[in-house]
């Protein structure tokens, strides 16, 4: 699905642009480039992509939560159409009001071609369910493993499994980022989906100085995610108290208040080579990894890390104990450990072995621009939106 179709094909004889629509509740700060109560992986991939469609002459609209300003608003090219407050509504109430009313409001405002959700909870069912009362095309996209998982282990309420189940099976098409998600839905959920890799833009490398240890210069290794149970950031505190000879940067925090967290930043207080920098604009990002020896990973589950692509753009190899389709280990982008102790030891051999870690950052850049660079991939995501919208036309001429 190559560069030349998408230009080509960006608007329909007659009847202008073709559209596209995200439901991305989280992602108007993402989006504005402006500090809001959540900003992740997912949100940063909407907004590359929502950016890079409207750059190819698609029109392009996302709904969000009301976070401020107007209602709707145009940022980059994308129009904005807010729906409700998050906390907006009576506890218990407000799953169909506000919530589901302001999102069919914000769907029909939006009037897309085509609609497209990146999260694994009950949104999914209800988008799906709108989209085939209206006769309009939905894509989903995988976010995480646990999303691929029959038990679907982070969704709890009965509601929000039968949504997601009714979504994942009736969407028009199901994107995954790996081979493993792609093998798990076929065979815990009968869905064929369609394997993309994730986009990611090069960092900003500014070279702007951090701050130090007490004692001086030492290899950074580096950390980035929110504090939840699943990234298990204790994880790398132990292996820091392991390691006191080098540095280590932590880049996020916890989404919510919670004892989790605060029992973690304590800890992380009395570790004089841990240094908290909290959250951190993702366009002062770049510093961090160009500083860093490795990034480590301590998670339990994933999808296919944002962090690991942004740290394999710097030339900056992983430690890790979630490999996405054994990809680290077996084409040398760093090091695999299933143990704190594993892990140590790795981030030993990979900071004391020039030779080591500077064949795993150069095969980490190759592999990077050959697979997830923006304009290696985002082709092929505009591809698939083509295609289903091709086969929709022509299932309604035939009707």
């Amino acid at each position: 699905m190559g560069l030349d179709r998408g230009c080509t094909a960006g608007r329909r004889s007659g009847t202008g642009p073709l559209s596209v629509c995200f439901v991305a509740h989280n992602a108007y700060g993402a989006l504005s480039r402006t500090p809001t109560s959540h900003i992740g992986g997912i949100e940063r991939q909407q907004a590359l992509v929502a950016r890079w469609l409207t750059s190819r002459g698609w029109r392009v609209s996302m709904l969000t939560w009301h976070e401020g300003g107007p209602p709707e608003e145009v940022i980059d090219g994308v129009k904005v159409i807010k729906m409700c407050r998050r906390d907006a509504g009576y506890y218990g109430l407000r799953f169909f009001h506000p919530r589901w009313t302001s999102l069919h409001r914000a769907l029909r405002k939006a009037d897309a071609d085509v609609y497209y959700y990146n999260c694994g909870d009950l949104g999914l069912g209800q988008l799906v369910l709108w989209c085939h009362r209206h006769r309009r095309t939905c894509v989903y996209s995988i976010a995480s493993n646990a999303d691929c998982e029959t038990s679907l282990p982070f969704l709890q309420p009965l509601r929000e499994r039968v949504l997601y189940r009714y979504g994942l099976g009736h969407a028009d098409r199901v994107i995954a980022q790996t081979r493993w998600q792609a093998r798990l839905l076929r065979e815990g959920f009968g869905v064929d989906p369609v394997v993309v890799p994730l986009p990611c833009a090069e960092l900003d490398g500014r070279d702007t100085a951090l701050p130090q240890a007490p004692g001086g210069q030492s290899p950074r290794v580096l950390w980035v995610g929110r504090f939840s149970p699943e990234k298990r950031l204790e994880w790398l505190l132990d292996v820091a108290e392991r390691c006191p000879q080098f540095t280590f940067d932590v880049l996020g925090a916890a989404n919510d208040q919670s004892e989790y967290g605060a029992a973690l930043m304590r800890r992380a207080s009395s570790i004089p080579n841990v240094i908290m920098h909290g959250r951190v604009r993702h366009s002062e990002m770049g510093r961090f990894y160009r500083r860093a020896a490795v990034l480590c990973c301590t998670s339990v589950i994933e999808g296919f890390p944002n962090a690991f692509l942004e740290a394999w753009s710097c030339a900056v190899p992983v430690v890790t104990t979630f490999d996405p389709d054994n990809l680290v280990a077996s084409r040398g982008l760093g090091w695999v450990g299933h143990t704190v102790e594993e892990l140590a030891g790795q981030i030993g051999t990979a900071l004391t072995s020039q030779r080591e870690r500077q064949a795993a950052a150069s095969a980490a850049r190759a592999y990077y621009r050959a697979n997830h660079a923006v304009e290696v991939v985002l082709p092929q995501f505009e591809g698939v939106l083509l295609d289903l919208m091709g086969r929709r036309a022509e299932s309604r001429t035939s009707q």
